[in-house]
Order: C-alpha cells, then structure tokens, then sequence
C-alpha cells in the first residue's frame, strides 16, 4: 500500500460502547497494524443535546482493555487533533460556506413546522416527503428566493440551516472495499442538511471535513452508514478533495439471526453487550460488561474478529498478532454475522487454559472471602486441579469448595447409589489404610487402596463412590487421590469419618 494508512474510529459519547462499536474498532486497529499505520480515535460528540457524562472514557477504556490503544486521541494528542468534535466547531463554517460559494450548497429557511406539514400531507398520499430537486423552488431557500432577500433574512438572524444541493438524472458509481461497485441514482437522494444556524454542523460535513483534514486513507464503519456513502463521495467531489476508501462492515445480528443484536437481546437471554459494566449516570442503572462477567479480553478480540471476517483455513484461536498478520478487508462478508453467546464462552474457556495459575489464584482469592486467610501457593495447587473444568474465575468455588471446607451434606442422588449395605464397613477400611500410609503421597496413596482393592476382589465403585462422596459431598471433582493429598491425612480421616457415623 503506497499511501500512509491512517483509520478512525469516531463515536458518539451517547452512553457505553456496544459490542458492534467495538468489533468496528477492532477492524480498524488491525487493518491499520496490518499496514504499519496508525489507529485514531475521534470523539463525534457535535450533538451536545445526547452527550452523557461519562462515555468517552469508557470508549478510551473499553479500547484499552481489548489492547487496541489508539495512537493518537483526545488523550494521546497527535498533530492532526483536536480530537473532539465539539472543540473544532470553528473550523466547519468556513467549509460550508465554502460549497455555497462553488453552488453546491444553499441556505434554506423553511422551518421546522412547514417542513413538518409538508411530511405528514405526502404521508397522508401515501407518498414521501424528500427535499431536493423536485420541490427545492417550491420551498423558502435561496434557490427559490433573490439574493436580496436571502441577504436580508441571514441580516435579520432568521434561523437558517445550510443544505448540499444532490444533482438531478445523474448516476454515481461508488466503490466499497466489501461490497464492490454500487451504482446510485441522484434522483432519489435528498438535499441532506450540512450546518445550522448555531454554528454546528451536522454528521456529515463535520466527519467529511474530519476526515479530510486528518487525512483518514480507509474509512472502515459499519453498514448502517452506507445509505451516506453517495453524500460523502458527492462531498468529497464537491470540495475537490481525493475521498478515502470505504468499507461497510456488515451488521452483528440476534443469536437467532434476525434482525440486529440489541441490548434487549443480552438482557432476554442472560449475556452482555457491553465490554465493560456501565452505571447510567442519570438513572443509576446497571449493564453488565463483559470484563465484570469474567471474560479475558483475548477471548472478546478472538470472538469478535469472527464476527464478519474469517481467515480462510480452519484456524480459530488468534492471538492479538496473528489477527494482525492475518486481517483482510477481503475476507469480510458482506453478510451479517450471527452472534453467538455460547462460542464467546468457549474461546474464554480455551483462554482461561492459557492464564498462568498464579495469576488465576491471586484473582480467585480476591473473589472470595472464604480464601482471605488460605495460602495463595495452595490454592494455586487447587485451581491447576480444575482449571480444566473452568470457563470463568467465578466457576473455581463450585468446582473447588471441597478443598478448602469440608461438605456439610451429601448429594440425596449420590448418596442412594453410593451408600449401600456393608459401606460403612469398606469405609472403615478405608480409614486404616490411610491412617497407615506413612508417605502421604498421591501415589502412596493410590497404590495402597487400589492394592487392598485388587486383594480383597472388591469392584472398584464400591469403594471409590463413598470415597468421593464423604470427601467432596457429591459424585464430582478431580481425582481422589488428588483431594486427598491436597487436604491431608487428618481432614481426609475426618471427613470419612464423619461419613460413617451418619450411615
């Protein structure tokens, strides 16, 4: 690629970060790593009136837990900022006026009833109300208006917003990086509204101006910005300006495949669709995110970057870097991609195996006040016991409780299968060969009682099911010579024990 790759990720801070923002995040850091370029994060915050306190630095947050830090920000200054919208609002004037000048644009001063009338009478024909070539001379604008008279209204302070004027019986051919060639007809488009007369622009020329000015190369957003595809490139024109390459990434659909996910999705069937939790300042409402359920981030950029591209080979597992080295924008479809709550899970499990047990311990004694006084190298030894079975931190206490406190009830179920006539007897056994066994090793320990086992011709499930069961409480956990020699002679005796005088 010849020219520098420079690419953006430009939200609106309107409240947390959806899962969607942050897969289109993610496509831009990697494409831009791909190409040794740089990732840029602008805050698109031009309507003050949806701004909440709050959400810019949980974008700027959200990035940096995926590991996607942006290099250049509001908070990591480049040469090409400000980075907010709103501190560069004195920049937009002079490009509007600039198209009105070139004839591209006009000042229109219908206001917002006339507009609305005009609405609602096209609805009541069943028609569409579209502002543009057909009916602009019918309307109060500078078009339609002398020059004197428009003079006199912007003289008089009459509120006015400024519109682009989309051409008549033209046909653009637009290109997308995903979508391929797409053919427009003008005829259909409206005079979209670039600038008002409180001196903010709209969306669209401020990301245009935005985007030229900070020389974006690649503009990667989601599909839901394709019906502006036409506008901006007829912008870009407008102004003279060679337009960046665009690529619209398809939508992340409901688990059903229908329709767009939603956060009403996540709260219906229990997941997250937010990377990190979020407090609504004004209702003090709580969302949940996926950090705070206990997901790595690696397993939130792995399952995302899935979610519309894939890498051609059988390969699932991607670090961070291979990501990189492997991202295509040819490879995304143009297809939504379902999102799946059960697979993200299962890339957590796969990265929870790779987290070094010292770490998971620390996190695990910090979860539960029942370990504040265990020594973390013990439980370091337990969790290397589960960890297999183990998708999330919080799976450690039920797959593990055993090994710090001794049950304090058995499982009914179990307890029917395992306790039988002449248990007590085999459990007493039990009880003199480990009391015996000098070496309290695994080994020790699994040669003497599977020996005695072996000798006596006793099947081996009339043993070892009220083993398990006086030690854990219930048919489940790693290998019982493991528990055993993890909680010592004394616990072990105790528990069994404690089994026989019940029976």
């Amino acid at each position: 690629m010849t020219k520098n790759v420079r690419v953006r990720f430009a939200p609106s801070p309107t409240g947390p970060l959806h899962i969607g923002g942050v897969r289109t995040a993610l496509f831009n850091y990697l494409f831009a790593k791909k190409h040794n370029g740089t990732f840029i994060l602008r805050i698109e915050d031009t309507d003050q009136n949806r701004y909440v306190e709050g959400a810019e630095q949980y974008i700027v947050d959200a990035l940096n837990w995926c590991g996607m830090p942006a290099d250049e920000s509001p908070v990591n200054l480049g040469n090409y900022g400000p980075y907010r919208q709103s501190e560069r609002k004195e920049i937009y004037k002079k490009y509007a006026e600039e198209l009105i000048a070139s004839g591209n644009a006009y000042y229109a001063f219908d206001t917002a009833e006339t507009l609305d009338f005009h609405r609602k009478d096209h609805e009541a024909k069943g028609k569409t109300f579209i502002y543009n070539w057909h009916n602009r001379l019918k309307l109060k604008n500078a078009l339609s208006l002398s020059a004197d008279e428009v003079n006199a209204k912007l003289e008089a302070g009459e509120d006015y917003v400024i519109r682009f004027k989309s051409p008549q019986d033209e046909t653009l051919h637009l290109k997308d990086s995903i979508r391929g060639d797409i053919k427009i007809d003008t005829n259909i488009l409206d005079d979209k509204v670039l600038f008002k007369s409180d001196g903010m622009p709209t969306y669209h020329l401020a990301n245009i101006v935005d985007d030229h000015l900070m020389e974006i190369s690649h503009v990667i957003r989601g599909e839901e910005w394709l019906p502006s595809l036409a506008l901006h490139y007829q912008l870009y024109t407008a102004f003279g300006w060679e337009a960046p390459e665009f690529a619209h990434l398809p939508l992340i659909l409901k688990p059903t495949g229908k329709g767009k996910l939603s956060k009403r999705d996540g709260d219906k069937l229990g997941f997250p669709v937010f990377p990190l939790e979020w407090k609504d300042p004004k209702t003090e409402e709580v969302s949940r995110g996926y950090k705070e359920d206990g997901y790595f981030p690696e397993a939130m950029v792995n399952f995302l970057a899935f979610l519309g591209w894939n890498p051609g080979t059988e390969q699932e597992i991607f670090s961070l870097e291979e990501l990189i080295n492997s991202f295509d924008l040819e490879r995304v479809n143009k297809s939504g991609a379902r999102f799946d709550p059960d697979k993200i899970k299962w890339f957590n499990h796969h990265y929870m195996q790779e987290q070094t047990n010292d770490k998971l311990s620390e996190a695990f004694k910090a979860l539960r006040p029942e370990l504040s006084d265990i020594d973390v190298n013990y439980i370091e030894m337990v969790i290397a016991l589960v960890k297999e079975r183990a998708t999330f931190i919080s799976d450690f206490w039920d797959l593990s409780h055993f090994f710090f406190t001794a049950p304090t009830s058995y499982d009914e179920k179990a307890s029917k299968k395992a306790f039988k006539e002449g248990t007590k007897d085999i459990l007493k056994e039990v009880v003199s060969i480990v009391n015996s066994t000098e070496d309290f090793s695994v080994e020790s320990l699994q040669t003497n009682i599977k020996g005695w086992i072996t000798t006596n011709n006793i099947g081996f499930g009339k043993v070892m099911m009220p083993l398990r069961l006086a030690l854990v409480g219930a048919l489940q956990g790693p290998d019982v010579f493991d528990i055993m020699f993890m909680i010592g002679k004394l616990e072990s005796v105790s528990r069994i024990e404690r089994v026989i005088d019940i029976l």
